[in-house]
């Protein structure tokens, strides 16, 4: 099915292989680095994640209408993994979580940058009969490079190299992001298709499936378990530090195996089917998890299982951005959708990591799910006047 997408999508996909690579070496292992080596507790761990992404989210706003109005799209997002692949790698030299913050806001700041303009470029370059399954696609290649780079810092771990270490040489496929950027993809690209100047987004004057996925969304990024809490979750119950990476990696694959699929069938069977199956099984996992009992069986497929349950949303979330955005103003559109879901997470980690620090686990996970089971009610009751097979 791939020869048929477009050559902009398939840069971009081995982009955020590259990318992930690179990042991933770092993500799985950063709450450990904060907890047994900076001495910071779970709140201070929300609180860094939740800053950085709600910092990346403003600024997908931006992004997003700067190039609805012309901006060059390449530059953006070139300028954009060049800011995350410079500072990410210096986490490996912070030392106080003060540090780590700033060095992740610098790196959420890059992916602010890029990921409205990048996201219009593959929906700007697709029809709608295939963009789930562009969306997809590019997925799978980003979970694909979630599986490699923890695999990487498993073997380095293995073979006795420190973590900062592992952190630093985190640069080498970040350098490789930039080249495949340069070269692969033309100079001028833009996700303008008219002359006209971009009209002010209207709230009101989106379509109503648009507007829901939005509001739904942000609640379920309110209501999400940031995956480095999954990390603490998985050590806290017996697993050894080492097998981090590994268990990180192998949920990774999961999400390349589960991203594919999950866009197709948003494109035969509609979009809010597949929201709702997703979603459905988070809310689950999450209970699950509050009671689960020490066993490392259990561990992995917990938090396998929670991983494709992410993955299988979210070709249907960007393609129905995608599909209900107006003409001439997808990039701002994804940027309001990526704002929104992103501004949202701050106050979730926050308070996740807090419910954890003061009440247990437990009380954390279930919160979630709760506030899991509020989005998937708020998405029913907007959408219930609409057909169901959403394209």
């Amino acid at each position: 099915m791939f020869q048929f997408l477009p050559r902009t999508v398939i840069i971009l996909g081995l982009v955020s292989f590259l990318n992930d690579t690179a990042s991933e070496m770092i993500t799985p292992l950063l709450p450990i680095f904060l907890t047994a080596s900076l001495g910071a507790g779970p709140a201070v761990v929300g609180l860094v994640e939740g800053v950085a992404e709600a910092t990346a989210s403003l600024l997908k706003l931006v992004s997003g209408r700067l190039a609805d109005r012309g901006w060059n799209a390449k530059r953006l997002v070139l300028g954009g993994y060049g800011l995350s692949n410079s500072a990410r790698p210096l986490i490996g030299l912070a030392f106080g979580w003060v540090w780590v913050l700033l060095l992740r806001f610098l790196d959420r700041v890059g992916k602010g940058l890029r990921t409205s303009p990048r996201d219009a470029l593959i929906s700007a370059s697709t029809s709608s009969g295939i963009r789930g399954r562009a969306f997809g696609f590019h997925r799978a290649l980003d979970h694909t490079g979630a599986v490699v780079g923890p695999l990487l810092a498993f073997g380095m771990l293995s073979l006795g190299i420190e973590l900062e270490k592992v952190f630093l040489l985190s640069v080498i496929p970040g350098l490789l992001v930039m080249l495949l950027i340069g070269y692969g993809l033309p100079d001028r690209l833009t996700v303008v298709t008219t002359t006209e100047p971009p009209a002010k987004l209207s709230w009101l004057g989106l379509d109503s499936q648009l507007r829901a996925l939005i509001i739904a969304a942000g609640g379920l990024a309110l209501a999400t378990t940031p995956e480095v809490f999954l990390v603490l979750w998985a050590q806290s119950h017996g697993l050894k530090l080492v097998w981090v990476p590994l268990l990180w990696s192998a949920a990774s694959a999961i999400k390349m195996l589960v991203a594919i699929p999950g866009g197709y069938l948003s494109d035969h069977l509609g979009r809010l089917p597949v929201l709702l199956i997703g979603w459905g099984a988070r809310f689950v996992l999450l209970v699950a998890l509050a009671f689960s009992p020490d066993n490392i069986g259990l561990i992995w497929l917990l938090f396998l299982a929670y991983a494709g349950s992410l993955a299988l949303t979210e070709g249907a979330e960007r393609a129905l951005v995608g599909d209900f955005a107006p003409a001439g103003q997808k990039a701002t559109a994804y940027g309001l959708y990526h704002m929104v879901s992103g501004l949202l997470l701050l106050p979730g980690a926050i308070l996740f990591g807090t419910l954890w620090e003061w009440l247990g686990e437990a009380i954390a996970f279930l919160t979630a799910a709760g506030l899991t089971v509020i989005s998937i009610a708020l998405l029913l009751l907007v959408v219930s006047r609409h057909s169901p097979k959403v394209h």
